[in-house]
């Protein structure tokens, strides 16, 4: 890395100290600050809507406060006080931290622990004064704040992303390191542009003739003071790309350089698609050293997973029945042929299943199949085009509302897939190899990760990628995620062809 000089104030910074502490709390990039503003008003906002739902919808809420004064007492406690306690709450639990705004589950956990803090507080309360409240009332206020305040965060991260999309709201990213472990982080965070982490330089620290001639995505530096050129760029983030960190000293100095400057360090270790929850910081003597633990695919999480498939597919195969009755229908009186395709496809472990769908292509499309090779538009072991002639004009209707894949609940509660998993992958392809193999640790599902983030559109490489993410990864909060992300992309019909 670079000296140890910053440009700018020569009092932010002495010999690694900075004299000015107020100033560490000055941020080059701002912006987080309005959207903290956004939320305190989202959630009081849920607060006091949680109350009027309590007092207006439950009977007798304020049973318990008989006198005037008890009434006015019990009014200014769910119009003031608990709105007020929540903000609090929330604030204690860490829910405005902005390293959390926009992607990842921790936000809304620390939501529900800021919900459990509420819950034994006025519990406490109640008991503490012996105060005869009303059950119902606590209950409908507590419960409806929360699910209110998750709703509206939901909401705002919604808003967050689109404002991301347009380029605002966003943090301007300054890659250190080697070329290649620059570019590979480069490449990463391009593909999340949700997360508002925006690449604008990248400051070689080794190979710098090397990459001299070669066409880069961003500028590249070198040989400059990193600080200065952060400056130079307005990057208000500082990230340490695999190997460059390995030095300490150095990234030592660089976090003394930024102390008064505004802007955030980061450091970008080589473990790629490994999520949080599987990686903890165990501290030795000042040295960091990072656990990546073995991934959790059993356990009470996973049975809990089991039990809520077979459930909801046979729920779901009794309510759908209708439909399934008028979608066989369509499909007789379109085309000749069965209403349900049948294709052998490879599930956990290896074993081969029958998996169920909506018959929507001609019963002489297998054999058409070798004379449109030369127009997939998909690499890897799927064929796909966007204008297949082998599919029926009922068969394009059932793609893109993804209906074709709803007998595939069958499946589900025969054991054979899951509701949230890999893709199934046809078995006419025989052996899978290499990394490929890994997606057979769990059993497939009806949707999965792929499916939510591009589906058809996406290459077979980053179809892996994701199913492998979701392998190494799984929790069965990912998968209630996966399934509310599924209902949006169906309803806009991305990649569906």
């Amino acid at each position: 890395m670079a000296g140890a000089r910053v440009g700018g104030d020569p009092q932010l910074v002495t010999n690694g100290a900075t004299r000015r502490t107020w100033r560490r709390l000055v941020r080059a990039s701002n912006w987080h600050r309005y959207y903290q503003g956004a939320l305190v008003g989202v959630d009081l906002l849920a607060a006091l809507l949680a109350t009027v739902i309590a007092v207006n919808f439950t009977h007798a809420p304020s049973a318990g406060f008989d006198t005037e004064n008890q009434q006015h007492f019990f009014y200014l406690t769910v119009w003031l006080v608990l709105p007020l306690a929540w903000l609090l709450a929330l604030w204690g639990t860490g829910s405005y931290d902005r390293r959390y705004f926009g992607m990842g589950n921790e936000e809304f956990k620390r939501v529900i622990r800021a919900s459990m803090f509420m819950l034994a507080l006025v519990s406490f309360a109640a008991l503490t004064f012996k105060a005869d409240v009303s059950r119902v009332a606590v209950a409908v206020i507590l419960l409806a704040a929360a699910v209110l305040v998750c709703g509206f965060r939901y909401a705002a991260r919604y808003g967050l992303h689109k404002m991301r999309l347009a380029g605002k709201g966003v943090q301007r990213v300054l890659l250190i390191g080697a070329y290649p472990e620059a570019l590979e982080v480069y490449r990463t965070v391009r593909r999340a542009p949700a997360a508002g982490l925006v690449p604008v330089g990248i400051y070689v620290t080794e190979g710098a003739s090397s990459v001299r001639n070669l066409d880069t995505p961003v500028p590249v530096f070198a040989g400059t003071d990193v600080v200065t050129c952060a400056e130079r760029l307005e990057a208000d983030t500082l990230a340490v790309c695999g190997s460059a960190s390995a030095d300490a000293a150095d990234l030592r100095r660089l976090a003394w350089q930024l102390e008064g400057t505004g802007r955030d360090l980061v450091v970008a270790p080589a473990l790629t698609d490994i999520a949080g929850p599987r990686v903890h910081i165990r501290p030795v003597e000042g040295l960091p050293l990072l656990h990546v633990e073995e991934p959790k695919i059993s356990g009470i999480g996973w049975l809990i997973k089991n039990v809520l498939d077979i459930s909801s597919s046979v729920f779901g195969l009794i309510l759908l029945s209708p439909l399934f009755l008028a979608v066989a229908i369509a499909i007789k009186a379109d085309s000749p042929g069965p209403v349900f395709f049948r294709q052998n496809r490879v599930g956990r472990d290896g074993e081969t299943f029958s998996c169920w769908k909506f018959r929507t292509m001609y019963i002489d499309a297998e054999e058409r199949q070798a004379a449109l090779m030369m127009h997939n538009e998909t690499d890897g072991l799927l064929f796909k085009m966007k204008d297949d002639p082998r599919i029926t004009k009922v068969g394009k209707w059932l793609r893109r509302t993804s209906i074709d894949e709803f007998p595939q609940l069958v499946n589900v509660v025969r054991g054979e897939m899951s509701l949230v998993g890999p893709r199934p992958l046809p078995a006419e392809n025989g052996d899978f190899l290499g990394d490929v193999r890994r997606r057979l640790l769990v059993r497939p599902g009806i949707t999965g990760l792929w499916q939510v983030s591009g589906r058809s559109d996406l290459s077979w490489d980053d179809a892996v990628r994701l199913d492998l993410y979701y392998v190494d990864n799984w929790s069965l909060t990912t998968d209630l995620q996966i399934l509310f992300r599924t209902v949006a992309v169906v309803l806009r019909r991305k990649g569906a062809y």
